[in-house]
């Protein structure tokens, strides 16, 4: 657990990043928050052989011409095999996302060959981490057959890598693998495809998904490090939260508002949420709902979080939006506000973000990018004869959500 010097730290400079909301009653004092939604198409490509796929994003602060927003998106190949990725490709904008580079794919980041095997990082998700000045790329690192299977032919195959990027250098590290303490319920420990958050004394908490084996149900839990620009060194877990329904809980995602740490979590059956006072210890977890009481409908994929510093926003798939021809329902991607004191999803709020049109939706990833707006990623998946035949092109969208009131939350361009 976080000491109590360690404790009051944080409060204090959480307290001073973000703004928290006074909430005296269940809706007496909901708002909802007015934004605009502004989508482009960044890239387009379907051969055959590949699709692009995990898009994600970073924001470069004091980067941009002008004082437009510049970022950086990781991105990589799906190579038409479940779970069968390439090596890690990004690309970058200086003008606010106007005009992007082309995809760039660093030999530090391509795929490292132990024997037959071939070692990937994917699930990717960067974040840029201010008291080093540098970008934090973290996500599952994968043993591939010649085939493209996932293999567990080692001890510890399934681990967590990660990367920094220099945006002075422009220039990216090699992949790491991240060090897990000794413990046989680590010998399967994975931040994936996971939003995260830097601490103001610059630590990071990262949202795991862990277990003995790949067999079993998982646990998340949430693990605080040290990272100095250059290495991630644990330092501390929070509890396990459980459950014992098929493949158990993967894919956490955490965020912080109103003086309190939220974690979103994937279930194959149906999403959940929990909330935490310092960021490791949470409280039971909740199925998502609407605020009619009906559950949500998200199920077996990601849902990320959208954070302003007046209210709390989801961004998901769900069923019962007439898209039973999609798989897993994972599209049209949908953004609702919470309410934080209900953990209920306003169903009045739900607007799409990107429309459905074929193909699926589920794996994106958003990022706050200055104090005026939040960008959300994500690609085409064509994986059907349905969605073949369907209008998808295997694009990959950018969403820009404009905030009608200054986020204090975002970094400054």
């Amino acid at each position: 657990m976080l000491t109590p010097s360690l404790m009051t730290r944080v409060s204090l400079g959480l307290a001073f990043m973000f703004f928290a909301l006074d909430v005296r009653g269940e809706d007496a004092t909901f708002q909802p928050l007015d934004y605009e939604i502004e989508t482009q198409k960044l890239l387009e490509h379907d051969d055959g052989h590949f699709l692009w796929f995990h898009p994600r994003l970073a924001p470069l602060p004091g980067m941009g011409r002008d004082g437009k927003i510049a970022a950086i998106m990781t991105i990589q190949k799906h190579l038409h095999r479940s779970d069968f990725y390439s090596g890690l490709s990004y690309m970058t904008t200086y003008d606010g996302g106007k005009v992007w580079s082309g995809t760039i794919r660093p030999e530090e980041l391509s795929w490292v060959s132990d024997g037959d095997v071939n070692v990937s990082a994917c699930d990717m998700t960067p974040g840029w981490h201010a008291p080093s000045e540098t970008v934090l790329a973290v996500g599952a690192e994968v043993r591939y057959s010649a085939d493209g299977d996932q293999l567990s032919d080692i001890k510890r195959a399934h681990q967590t890598s990660y990367a920094v990027y220099d945006p002075k250098a422009r220039s990216w590290s090699t992949l790491r693998r991240v060090n897990m303490p000794e413990d046989d319920k680590f010998d399967y420990a994975r931040s994936a495809c996971a939003q995260w958050l830097t601490l103001p004394d610059g630590t990071v908490l990262l949202p795991f998904y862990c277990g003995e084996t790949d067999k079993q149900p998982f646990n998340v839990m949430v693990v605080r490090f040290r990272f100095d620009g250059k290495d991630l060194e644990y330092i501390e877990h929070g509890n396990e939260m459980k459950l014992d329904v098929v493949r158990g809980l993967v894919e956490p995602s955490i965020t912080f508002f109103q003086n309190k740490f939220y974690l979103t979590l994937r279930n194959d059956k149906k999403g959940y949420v929990t909330t935490s006072e310092d960021g490791l210890q949470y409280e039971p977890i909740k199925t998502w709902t609407f605020d009619d009481g009906t559950e949500l409908g998200s199920y077996n994929t990601q849902q990320h979080w959208a954070t302003h510093q007046d209210g709390l926003f989801l961004c998901y798939t769900r069923s019962g939006a007439d898209n039973d021809h999609i798989f897993r329902h994972r599209a049209p991607l949908f953004i609702a506000q919470v309410n934080p004191e209900t953990l209920q999803v306003v169903r009045s709020t739900e607007r799409v973000l990107v429309p459905e049109n074929g193909a699926t939706l589920g794996n994106f990833g958003i990022s706050e990018m200055n104090s005026a707006e939040t960008w959300v990623t994500v690609s085409e998946g064509i994986f059907s004869k349905e969605a073949k035949e369907s209008a998808a092109t295997g694009a990959t969208w950018l969403t820009r959500i404009k905030w009608k009131t200054p986020n204090s939350l975002a970094p400054k361009p």
